[in-house]
């Protein structure tokens, strides 16, 4: 493998992907692959599907544990360790992803809010690129995940969606809202 890539997985709350990425353009290189989430997404079932998935791309395009890994999962993660679990089982609270996933995987992992993965990738090659002042990515699936950066610097762990509105959870207060930002927002 040619310098510059790595392997790229994202933690979702209907489904995990992985695909190896170019880290200079953020293409993808290898075909991404998906499987769903499993019910329930406790830690150990999670990390199996990270391991079918990875194995996948691996089978496919041949490279070796020296190719650095890189996970999003939606919860606030301090140092690999997860804080939260809105949109995943609470079981993962209080373990350290980037262990189990990794020693899963048998490579390193970097483990980080998926939201906070995504404002990364706009401040270094994205619109976000170069933009002075305040910054906010907002991820729209099973939740609403947010990215928030300051003259390109992170702010971790915003999670806006998890924000109290009308005495709830902001990414489930109001269906109907939810539903419209869902439809119109991925395309």
């Amino acid at each position: 493998m040619p310098p510059g890539i790595a392997l790229g997985i994202d933690v979702g709350g209907t489904g995990v992907k992985a695909a190896l990425v170019e880290l200079a353009t953020g293409n993808l290189i290898s075909k991404r692959v998906r499987m769903s989430t499993p019910r329930p997404s406790t830690p150990e079932a999670v990390a199996e599907t990270i391991r079918a998935v990875v194995d996948s791309v691996v089978a496919e395009y041949g490279f070796g544990p020296d190719i650095p890994a890189g996970c999003g999962l939606p919860s606030v993660v301090k140092s690999g360790v997860v804080m939260t679990a809105a949109n995943i089982d609470k079981g993962w609270i209080g373990v350290n992803a980037e262990e189990l996933i990794g020693g899963v995987l048998g490579r390193p992992v970097f483990v980080v809010n998926d939201a906070d993965a995504a404002a990364i990738a706009e401040a270094r090659i994205g619109a976000g690129k170069g933009v002075p002042g305040t910054v906010i990515v907002l991820t729209i699936g099973t939740g609403i995940g947010s990215g928030l950066l300051v003259d390109g610097h992170l702010v971790p762990n915003t999670e806006f969606g998890h924000l109290e509105f009308k005495g709830k959870d902001a990414e489930t207060a109001d269906k109907a809202m939810f539903a419209f930002f869902a439809k119109h927002l991925k395309k």
